[in-house]
């Protein structure tokens, strides 16, 4: 990683102008992010150095956080020539400011968007760009709805369960606003996800098992996840295929100089 900022900013009015609005879902945050040469980009919740490797190979110079020591280390182990750091982006800060920060199915497992929000302007420079994508309002609703009730059926409650953060378009582009930044990009757009293998939903659902079923006896667990199944089989099974109602929201924000 280089030791200061590029100098390369003027490209930041490039990024400007780009007509992002033409940007279809099937394109991902790299191709919206446009590394450059020499640029310092922060990658929020890096996991195992995928998407840092690929903005190394584009000859810009990545940081990547991750607040998991597991996947921090995997990452490493994979990459070990990235710059990979456990670190809690509620919290973080930077003395050296980066061109650019860059997140990818992440920011929907933190609550506290306003403290994301907040560190990761902090982290750019005057002008710098922000882009993201994660899950948004109606992502997998038709299972949450299908689970809720399950749960609650068998005699166990909801509230409190839901790790993830979903907000509006309206509501996070809101939120990037009244931190400082000048949105230039918000898509808000579906796009149903396939499961492998043939254990269909279930194998989803017991993924999740330590958010929605810890306390659920496997008796129990066995009656709700074919409740589930049920439940939602006529909207997300075609074919013997299983599709999972996901939903995205993509972000391009730049950093307002003051």
């Amino acid at each position: 990683m280089c030791s200061k900022p590029s100098t390369n900013h003027s490209n930041s009015e490039v990024y400007r102008v780009k007509p992002y609005f033409n940007v279809k879902p099937e394109e991902g945050v790299l191709s919206l992010l446009m590394p450059q040469p020499g640029e310092l980009i922060l990658d929020v919740g890096c996991g195992s150095g995928d998407l840092a490797a690929e903005i190394t190979a584009a000859g810009a110079n990545p940081t990547g956080i991750d607040l998991s020591e597991e996947m921090v280390k995997r990452a490493r182990q994979k990459y070990p020539e990235l710059n990979i750091q456990v670190e809690d982006v509620c919290h973080y800060r930077t003395e050296v400011p980066f061109d650019a920060v860059v997140s990818n199915a992440v920011l929907h497992w933190i609550k506290d968007a306003p403290a994301v929000a907040r560190s990761i302007w902090l982290a750019l420079r005057e002008g710098g760009r922000f882009v993201a994508e994660f899950a948004g309002s109606g992502n997998v609703a038709l299972l949450t709805a299908a689970m809720e009730q399950a749960l609650e059926e068998h005699g166990y409650a909801w509230a409190g369960l839901n790790p993830w953060y979903f907000p509006t378009i309206g509501e996070y582009a809101s939120l990037l606003e009244q931190t400082g930044f000048r949105v230039t990009l918000a898509q808000h757009f579906d796009k149903p996800t396939p499961l492998k293998g043939d254990m269909g939903i279930r194998k989803w659902l017991d993924s999740f098992s330590d958010y929605f079923f810890r306390d659920v006896t496997p008796a129990d667990k066995a009656s709700i996840f074919r409740a589930i199944e049920a439940k939602v089989k006529p909207y997300l099974e075609r074919e013997g295929q299983w599709m999972v109602d996901t939903s995205r929201l993509r972000i391009v924000a730049f950093k307002k100089s003051v």
